[in-house]
């Protein structure tokens, strides 16, 4: 991610300002803009950390739990898990029927598709379009005009390493490229879990360098 800090501070202040929490291990990134093990919440600390290192996040779309999944165009259309699959994250995303709104927030901060389409090793935390209309129109409309408060929001959704559901169960907790924001609390297990409280849609969605998870609320930093 080394490249990723320079050309996001052009892009917007804020970004700047948050990917100083960025690990170096993190591949390079062009432009500005999850084996999983069984785990149980019972599980020790030890084995809770041994099961997240053991995995690196990839899936494929036999590995996708959730409501919504069904949702989704199926096989190899547009859209779909399949076709998701060999696609960059941004690029994937924008052909996802329950990704519209959130597709449209990251449009409008300028370079943010190219850095996620070709940064690697990523999570995202997607919220699906129901979860932008409960802001209201005007809100979205406010945030979208307005880069530098949208920024920070968005990036409390990305995570700079790659989990798959047992994978993000098994630590706990998770920092975002806003680290600023706080701690990111995963709780429950199973195909029930929560992305600090917000509920799973459909979880484990592959995409070239990222596993997505599809969530029912926009999910909000401190400060």
């Amino acid at each position: 991610m080394s490249n990723l800090k320079p050309v996001l501070g052009v892009a917007v202040v804020v970004v700047g300002l948050v990917l100083s929490a960025c690990s170096s291990k993190d591949s390079a990134g062009g432009a500005s803009t999850v084996a999983a093990a069984t785990t149980t919440a019972a599980a020790p600390s030890s084995q809770r950390g041994a099961a997240a290192a053991a995995s690196d996040g990839v899936t494929t779309a036999a590995d996708t739990f959730g409501p919504n999944c069904k949702d989704l165009p199926q096989g190899d259309a547009a859209g779909g898990l399949t076709s998701m699959g060999p696609q960059p994250v941004a690029t994937a995303a924008s052909t996802n029927p329950l990704l519209t709104k959130l597709v449209a927030a990251v449009k409008a901060i300028p370079g943010l598709v190219d850095t996620l389409n070709t940064t690697d090793n990523l999570t995202v935390f997607a919220p699906a379009d129901p979860a932008f209309a409960a802001l209201g129109d005007a809100k979205f409309a406010e945030l979208a005009a307005n880069p530098a408060a949208l920024a920070p929001i968005l990036q409390f959704h990305v995570i700079p390493k790659r989990y798959d559901r047992d994978g993000l169960v098994a630590v706990g907790t998770v920092k975002s490229l806003n680290a600023a924001g706080g701690d990111i609390k995963i709780e429950g297990t199973g195909d029930n879990i929560t992305i600090n409280g917000a509920k799973v849609l459909c979880g484990n969605i592959p995409t070239k360098n990222a596993t997505v998870f599809v969530i029912d609320t926009v999910l909000t930093p401190k400060g």
